[in-house]
């Protein structure tokens, strides 16, 4: 297909992925960290699935949204790292339209879909500490089931509108994304038509579900602030609030990267190009490089089971 970036632009049947603009020459370098992260993303999710199925003093609430974290965060990678891969290997840069639409769906999906379960962990941990004798009563197995499905709908139908929204609009400017992969605000730019509807949406996407997520931990939080600080002892406050340790590092990994990434898209025009599509990659991949990181080094139960299977004891 010939490339066209004339205003006479009609609806393209795809588009083109430059990368990370900028920066063509590095690129084959840049695949080294990306794809070493990614590498660590597989391994270590695939891991805490595996170690979370075959210890039974796992099969807890806590652990199953581990789980559920988990499978998000290799979804999540898995949606946009191969292609990125074979752009920066082998110059593979033209994505068919549906499925930068379909690209678009499954990474903003799955980013909401984080961000509802470590609201669903946040409700784990304030349970277990303000109410421990409740816990096992509150938070059975189908109740944690019914919160992975609430949370797995929510996402789904939530950025169901970004995909159908872009289809809608004619792109009559360019095919060329300055991304490496299909994000909902770089396409939706590339439209001539007023856009505004989708960009407000981007807004509530961001502010009223990711920022009233992020409330809602925030709350959790300071009621478990408030029970750690009516404990006892020092060391008992230590313990306790060390089972908040490893969820409270996966969401300042996931936030702060999130955060910035979307303000500088929106509001960055003075940030260059290249720097604002390097931090998107590295939001969409810290998460799920840090999370299994986190708990297997932050989790006793976790860490020791990982220690039993590096030395083939208990197998």
């Amino acid at each position: 297909m010939s490339v066209s970036n004339t205003t006479d632009f009609t609806n393209p049947s795809n588009f083109i992925l430059l990368g990370i603009p900028g920066l063509e020459a590095a690129h084959v370098w840049l695949s080294i960290p990306f794809c070493t992260m990614y590498v660590i993303a597989i391994l270590g999710n695939f891991t805490i699935l595996f170690v979370v199925k075959r210890e039974p003093s796992l099969h807890s609430p806590m652990y199953y949204f581990l789980c559920m974290l988990a499978v998000t965060d290799l979804v999540l990678s898995t949606s946009m790292v191969p292609k990125m891969l074979s752009n920066f290997w082998f110059n593979s840069r033209e994505i068919d339209f549906s499925a930068c639409l379909t690209q678009m769906y499954f990474i903003h999906c799955f980013s909401v879909m984080e961000s509802g379960i470590l609201v669903a962990m946040a409700l784990d941990r304030y349970v277990a500490i303000c109410h421990p004798l409740r816990h096992s009563t509150i938070l059975t197995n189908p109740i944690v089931a019914r919160i992975g499905l609430a949370m797995v709908l929510r996402s789904g139908v939530l950025i169901l509108p970004y995909p159908l929204l872009t289809r809608q609009w004619p792109y009559c400017k360019t095919n060329f994304i300055p991304d490496t992969h299909c994000m909902h605000i770089a396409v939706v730019k590339l439209a001539c038509a007023d856009t505004r509807v989708s960009s407000y949406y981007g807004l509530f996407v961001l502010f009223c579900v990711k920022g009233l997520d992020m409330f809602f931990v925030a709350v959790s939080y300071t009621q478990i602030l408030r029970a750690i600080f009516h404990l006892p002892t020092k060391d008992a406050r230590l313990k306790t609030f060390g089972t908040c340790s490893s969820h409270l590092c996966s969401i300042l990994a996931f936030l702060i990267p999130a955060l910035f990434s979307s303000l500088t898209y929106r509001f960055g025009q003075n940030v260059a190009l290249h720097f604002r599509v390097l931090i998107g990659n590295v939001n969409l991949l810290v998460p799920p490089t840090l999370n299994p990181i986190i708990y297997g080094v932050r989790t006793k139960q976790v860490r020791d089971r990982l220690l039993r299977l590096f030395t083939h004891k208990d197998f």
